[in-house]
């Protein structure tokens, strides 16, 4: 399955969540007033500093500055 998607898409099965977990995570950002904490914990991160992480890696910027 990993090499059909990768010679069908161009992405990894990794890319492809990421990109899902991310997009999820900017409509949770910009369309809830949850804090950041009850966004990762949602998504299934354990730790909300793992989910900062993935966010800033993924879109150069942290979560509540993407929520400004």
């Amino acid at each position: 399955m990993n090499k059909v998607l990768k010679e069908n898409t161009g992405k990894t099965t990794t890319d492809i969540i990421a990109g899902r977990i991310i997009q999820e995570a900017k409509i949770l950002l910009k369309q809830t007033d949850w804090n950041i904490s009850e966004i990762a914990y949602s998504l299934g991160f354990e730790q909300v500093a793992h989910f900062s992480n993935f966010f800033r890696k993924q879109t150069t910027l942290a979560p509540l500055a993407f929520r400004s």
